[in-house]
């Protein structure tokens, strides 16, 4: 499979001829993961896709593949009518169809959408991973059929992003910041903790008015006030803040690599929900995992995660807590600053742990609890590769590392966790089977 650089330059590539694959079958799996792994770079790519846009935009990919598969597999079962709003897909006229063509077809559409407003790299990946996917695609099968099949994906595509076009996160101005933003009075509200103009209001203060797909509503996993905001020595809030301080003062080598490894910033990593879906695309890779298994996943797996992050932004804003760098430079240590950059937003609760949360539950409902896996997500960017025997331990240490990093309570990643899994609990009870 194409590495992260390699996706980039596939002007310069040849992708696997598909005399190579075993069967068709091959074919459509090959589809699915190398769009997903260009995807992951056109998140890097692309300005406005902060973690709330880029896990939204996985929803959509990973639902589109899987309705393309299922339009054809009697055995699998569509996500019309279990997550909201979805009608029927379109069904397939009469005359014989190629699955490659279909699920190539249909991610090209709904890719070349979603990340309309990609830079020009992004721009010429997608265009040259539409021209030689569609060859390896169509190799060998009559043009009838070709023709008929890249309609029905299309059909297929043009459903979904007309369903996609109205849930209200389809458009993203002025990078997400709001033109105009009231901030609160109380001491415990959220304040912008870096002088950059843009930062000076919360990102994506409405993104929980956005339709979710599998939980009922964006406050159905609300999980409760956070510690009562107190300054008081002694107190559970300023402890917590204390522990904040206290552990960034004295993080071992480990824990550094942790606060990094789980960082998945915007514009330079796949966001925290691409890390989690780079997971699943090695372990495709790794188990050889039948198209039908991977397209299940990840829907599921997208779905989680977005609504995840309508959950998490819900919280956030009804709560309105300050970041823990705000704090300690107020009541604790005027000097201190943390391991990694805090985000512009409220802290409370942690989106990494929330969707981590969320995403743990749904590959454990798929995988099992016991599940082993390696994760070489950053080994690109010199970061070592991490072992994990559980798929909850993951996420249990993503959500350490917001403490690791200094931008988090304890009680924010505790709680983001407790909320994910709440959240993630609606995606994994999707059928996706007959």
């Amino acid at each position: 499979m194409l590495n992260r650089r390699q996706i980039l330059a596939l002007p310069l590539l040849a992708l696997a001829h598909p005399a190579m694959a075993a069967d068709r079958a091959d074919v459509s799996r090959k589809v699915i993961l190398t769009w997903h792994k260009l995807i992951l770079e056109l998140v890097r790519h692309t300005a406005t896709y902060t973690p709330p846009v880029a896990a939204r935009a996985f929803a959509y990919v990973g639902i589109t593949a899987h309705e393309a598969l299922t339009s054809g597999n009697p055995a699998l079962r569509s996500l019309a009518g279990q997550v909201t709003d979805l009608s029927p897909l379109p069904a397939r006229p009469d005359g014989a169809f190629d699955e490659p063509c279909v699920i190539h077809s249909a991610l090209q559409a709904a890719v070349a959408e979603l990340f309309v407003n990609t830079g020009p790299t992004g721009q010429r990946a997608m265009e040259a991973m539409g021209r030689q996917m569609g060859e390896m695609a169509s190799e060998g099968i009559d043009s009838g059929t070709v023709d008929r099949s890249v309609a029905h994906g299309q059909a297929i595509a043009e459903h979904i992003l007309a369903w996609s076009r109205v849930d209200g996160g389809a458009v993203i101005e002025n990078m997400g910041f709001p033109m105009e933003y009231t901030p609160g009075t109380r001491p415990q509200d959220w304040v912008p903790t870096n002088l950059i103009r843009l930062q000076q209001a919360p990102l994506l203060p409405d993104w929980a008015k956005n339709r979710p797909f599998a939980m009922p509503s964006a406050d159905a996993d609300d999980p409760g006030p956070h510690p009562d905001y107190d300054e008081t020595p002694g107190s559970a809030f300023h402890s917590a803040a204390l522990e904040v301080c206290e552990t960034g003062r004295s993080l071992t080598d480990a824990q550094k690599l942790i606060a990094r490894f789980w960082s998945d910033d915007p514009m330079l990593t796949p966001t925290p929900a691409g890390h989690w879906i780079s997971i699943v695309l090695q372990i495709a890779e790794r188990d050889a995992l039948p198209a039908e298994v991977i397209s299940s996943t990840l829907a599921k797996l997208g779905v989680a995660q977005a609504d995840a992050f309508i959950s998490c932004w819900a919280t956030k804003f009804r709560y309105n807590l300050l970041r823990p760098v705000t704090y300690i430079k107020r009541h604790i240590d005027k000097t201190w600053e943390p391991l990694l950059i805090t985000p512009p937003f409220p802290e409370y609760t942690s989106g990494h742990s929330t969707q981590s949360g969320a995403a743990s539950t749904v590959l454990t409902a798929v995988f099992g609890d016991d599940f082993a896996f390696d994760d070489e997500t950053h080994v690109d960017e010199g970061l070592p590769v991490r072992s994990f025997p559980s798929f909850a331990a993951a996420a249990e240490e993503a959500a350490m590392s917001r403490l690791y990093g200094g931008i988090h309570f304890r009680f924010g990643n505790a709680k983001g966790l407790e909320q994910g899994r709440a959240v993630g609990a609606y995606a994994a009870a999707l059928r996706t089977e007959a």
